[in-house]
């Protein structure tokens, strides 16, 4: 694609926070241009109205949800939705030949039945489904670049998979001790008002969610299982932390080789991730912290092993709404399209 080429994109459900995100990083894009934004809660607002600090630079009505309009006038469309609508909508863009990037869960299983027990949500679109790639580029880059749905992954497994791909992709660790302890900021429970998100519930508390059942084990497990090559079961443990945004994922893990230590653990990390801009290794005994990801689609990791327990801790530290949803999105949507995967994506933080 030439430097003057735009591809036309539309954003249905634009008026979450993960459409609000997706509108600021594409109309960044040199290669993105924005001609439809779609929400039938919000049909007929200026997305202005909604969201008056981007009125300078969105010029554009919130639509109503039309498949065959939106498959006329978008080349590439993010699907930012709640969990059982991109399912509905996804078979008939793909079949028009658009790309599809679905930031929720539908497209995130190769088991539909997984999904369904968990979900709840009953599914007709298996044959699409099928051809869906998960959007972690990390690990599925190559796959990713050959899609044209591509299910994105959510924001605690983005966390904690990085942390825990390289030690089971070297069989560095016994997988059956996997115990992952996260926590993240209030965005991730999304925009409509919820009583638990209230500045007077979750300011000054800290609680855990989804014990021993949140939705995210299965999706970790099924990415954790095809790194280890065999059926793979974690502890995943998710708590609410009375800041706006960011996850930092705690990986614990038995060592196979009790005789590793950090700076081991430290030359495979980088090597693992090489070639992966967005994936920062940390050494002298650095711990990574939320804020240094904030605003960008980086991932902080940190090492540490605890030879007197015989265990690996991994920290991972990324932006819920960025590299856990919207820009991680925007990550696989340069991939699909052939272009450079930092390109558009911002790479420093806002601080403090």
């Amino acid at each position: 694609m030439g430097d003057s080429e735009r591809v036309s994109i539309g954003i249905v459900g634009a008026s979450g926070y993960g459409g609000v995100q997706l509108v600021r990083l594409l109309k960044h894009h040199p290669h993105a241009e924005l001609v439809y934004l779609g929400g039938d809660s919000s049909a007929g607002k200026g997305f202005a109205d909604l969201y008056p600090h981007l009125g300078h630079a969105v010029d554009l009505t919130v639509e109503a949800i039309d498949l065959e309009a939106i498959a006329n006038r978008c080349q590439v469309v993010f699907l930012s939705l709640p969990n059982g609508l991109a399912c509905k909508m996804a078979p008939t863009l793909v079949e028009k030949g658009c790309r599809v990037l679905d930031l929720s869960a539908d497209y995130r299983f190769r088991n539909l039945e997984t999904y369904q027990s968990w979900y709840g949500i009953e599914r007709d679109d298996a044959e699409v489904a099928a051809t869906a790639v998960y959007g972690l580029p990390e690990l599925y880059r190559d796959r990713i670049r050959e899609a044209q749905l591509v299910g994105c992954p959510g924001c605690y497994p983005t966390a904690s998979l990085l942390a825990i791909a390289p030690l089971l992709k070297q069989g560095l660790a016994q997988p059956e001790s996997l115990i992952i302890d996260a926590k993240s900021g209030t965005s991730g429970g999304g925009r409509q008002a919820k009583t638990h998100l209230l500045l007077a519930e979750a300011d000054n508390s800290l609680a855990a969610y989804g014990v021993a059942r949140h939705r995210h084990t299965p999706e970790i497990e099924q990415t954790c299982s095809d790194l280890a090559g065999h059926e793979v079961m974690v502890q995943f443990t998710p708590h609410l932390i009375p800041m706006v945004r960011g996850i930092l994922a705690t990986v614990y893990a038995t060592m196979r080789d009790p005789g590793l230590v950090r700076d081991d653990l430290l030359t495979i990390y980088s090597a693992f991730y090489r070639n992966s801009e967005w994936v920062k290794i940390l050494s002298n005994g650095l711990y990574p912290q939320t804020k240094w990801a904030w605003g960008t689609n980086l991932c902080y990791i940190g090492i540490e092993v605890d030879p007197r327990t015989g265990r690996v801790i991994v920290l991972s530290a990324i932006d819920n709404l960025m590299k856990g949803q919207a820009g991680q999105a925007v990550q696989c949507f340069n991939l699909m399209m052939g272009f450079a995967e930092t390109l558009g994506l911002p790479n420093l933080s806002f601080y403090p």
